[in-house]
């Protein structure tokens, strides 16, 4: 089954917010070549996840798939409880074709947290 993998964060008025997003996912492309990585955003950028799904979707001509969506947030607050179930769960419904896979905040895997405090001791 094809695989995706989308990097979902909350977005900002400020394109250049979205760097470090757009940097985790070239490398991310870089070293696994057969995965497409995309970037989607809750609000303020688009794509918005629901356009980036649709168009996952027509590129792969609707071909059932795999996408994992990783929210690219530092923990799981209102906006992964509660309105991305509910835009999941409209998904699901438009193209029940796909496999969606929520993963984790990106904030609460502990090799994230441990590589947080190893940047953080390296600044003081």
């Amino acid at each position: 089954m094809k695989k995706t993998l989308i990097l979902f964060a909350h977005g900002a008025r400020d394109p250049q917010w979205a760097r470090p997003v757009q940097a985790v996912a070239q490398r991310l492309t870089t070293e696994n070549p057969d995965l497409p990585v995309v970037i989607a955003f809750l609000e303020f950028m688009t794509p918005s996840l629901p356009e980036a799904i649709d168009a996952i979707v027509r590129q792969s001509g609707g071909v059932s798939q795999q996408i994992d969506i990783l929210p690219f947030f530092i923990a799981q607050g209102g906006h992964l409880r509660e309105e991305v179930p509910a835009m999941l769960a409209e998904i699901r419904g438009q193209h029940p074709q796909l496999e969606l896979r929520l993963l984790p905040p990106l904030g609460e895997l502990p090799s994230v947290q441990d590589a947080i405090a190893i940047a953080i001791n390296r600044l003081i």
